[in-house]
């Protein structure tokens, strides 16, 4: 039995997750896999419920689970709370509960959708793309840190189990998909990318069968746009990752189509790139597709089923050559979108 803890939410996070989980239901009878769902409330609707985004009890349905889905959180109603008891504080602390230091975010071009793409077709044609992004350390979390009248400061810095562990993810990543690990840093200025690059070669020894190669960021940007289906396995610091995964995102053509998954030391995290969207919210016209992938990378990295998150990915291509919903230029409500995948995945 794998206890899957639900946070559905705010906006159109309750919406989305309904989807991803009626999906994984599904996979689980057709699958053999015995799973347990359990909602907690999060984020804003945490603040409604119980004054905090992270409340005990919700902290304690995280500890017991097997892997974490979040649905979306946040929105303009919950703008003036103290910065303490924002939603975004809540994923933080959520993040450094469980210990999640590598993000992965895939930017994949379905096949017959790469007319949704602002790059040339023949450019989205075949990108599947897989960032592993360093989530709790650099520059967003070094010290010293401050700022005074006159000036601000923060502080770049890696530990060597820091690069080590996150490396080793990407490297484990790029065994399963098509064996190439690209590493992103500035060693050219950077001291910390010169340690960076030692790093990821040292635990490149490990993997002989994965190819390895270096890039600036600046480079790699400029890449990722110009011809990004060169590229497997992209491994960055905090903020490079932050930066180039979220150039990567257009790359599909929504962010309604990307999903993520934080990995670490506790109960993985999976959700939705996407935010709550709060002015379509109770429509019926949300995407659930990030929802429903995330849900797949959650039966691939967490149950440890990647044949079930291969044919969830499947159930989805299909079912968006057949229906789409408003925000990729279809009529289909999310009810619609969410039936067919489910009817695609058990055809």
């Amino acid at each position: 039995m794998h206890k899957i803890a639900v946070l559905p939410g705010d906006g159109i996070g309750p919406e989305v997750t309904a989807a991803a989980v009626e999906v994984l239901k599904r996979a689980a009878e057709m699958f053999s896999l015995e799973l347990e769902f359990e909602h907690f409330d999060f984020g804003g609707a945490a603040i409604d419920a119980a004054g905090e985004p992270y409340p005990e009890a919700t902290r304690h349905g995280v500890a017991a689970a097997d892997a974490v889905l979040l649905g979306a959180i946040g929105g303009p109603k919950w703008d003036n709370v103290p910065r303490e008891i924002r939603a975004e504080t809540g994923l933080l602390a959520l993040r450094k509960d469980q210990g999640l230091f590598a993000n992965l975010r895939p930017a994949k071009v379905l096949p017959g959708l790469e007319e949704l793409s602002p790059l040339k077709p023949e450019i989205a044609r075949g990108v599947d793309v897989l960032i592993v992004r360093e989530l709790t350390g650099g520059l967003y979390f070094g010290e010293p840190r401050g700022m005074s009248e006159a000036e601000a400061w923060n502080t770049l810095r890696y530990s060597k189990p820091e690069v080590e562990r996150v490396a080793r993810v990407a490297f484990e990543a790029a065994a399963k998909r098509q064996k190439k690990v690209t590493s992103v840093e500035k060693a050219n200025v950077l001291e910390v990318g010169e340690f960076w690059r030692r790093t990821v070669e040292e635990v490149a020894q490990g993997w002989p069968q994965v190819a390895l190669e270096h890039q600036y960021v600046d480079a790699m940007a400029m890449h990722l746009v110009t011809h990004p289906a060169d590229y497997d396995v992209i491994v960055t610091g905090n903020i490079f990752g932050d930066i180039l995964s979220d150039l990567a995102s257009v790359l599909p053509g929504s962010l309604g189509l990307l999903p993520s998954a934080s990995l670490g030391e506790g109960a993985p995290l999976f959700e939705p790139v996407h935010g709550s969207a709060p002015d379509i919210a109770g429509r019926g016209v949300a995407n659930p597709t990030a929802a429903i992938l995330s849900a797949g990378m959650l039966a691939t990295y967490a149950l440890g089923r990647p044949e079930v998150g291969a044919a969830i990915e499947h159930a989805v291509s299909s079912a968006l050559n057949q229906v789409r919903t408003p925000d990729l230029g279809g009529d289909a409500p999310t009810r619609a979108f969410t039936d067919s995948v489910i009817a695609s995945l058990s055809g």
